[in-house]
């Protein structure tokens, strides 16, 4: 059975940092380009970070850029975002997926994804 299990969503202050994980079982993880897509209230999905099979690109929405780091470890299947300055505007449902391809475009397409994780909610908030 396929996995992608978030984890570390929590409520955080404005200028706070988190840092989410995304264990991935049933498929070959190493295999997979890897993505956070959130869902702030209200609005629809944005792919804001992909990162490659290998872990040597990545890519970052205006939104996050500089604030936020994708990175990977394929010895522990896992995917990981660490969120530095969060801001109230970072507020949303934080979902990883599994895609053949690095996406790099904000606008999500659901069916170009092949796995979602059940996601994990961050809130930013004084």
């Amino acid at each position: 059975e396929v996995q992608l299990v978030e984890s570390g969503g929590a409520l955080v202050q404005p200028g706070g940092s988190l840092r989410l994980s995304c264990a991935a079982s049933g498929f070959t993880f190493r295999s997979y380009d890897m993505n956070w897509v959130r869902q702030a209230p209200g609005k629809g999905l944005e792919c804001f970070s992909s990162i490659n099979t290998g872990g040597g690109i990545a890519w970052y929405a205006d939104s996050v850029k500089g604030r936020f780091t994708i990175s990977r470890d394929n010895t522990k299947n896992t995917l990981y975002l660490q969120m530095n300055s969060l801001k109230p505007e970072d507020t949303a449902m934080y979902y990883c997926a599994a895609s053949t391809r690095i996406m790099v475009d904000t606008t999500v397409d659901p069916d170009e994804y092949n796995y979602w994780g059940q996601g994990t909610q961050v809130t930013v908030s004084s």
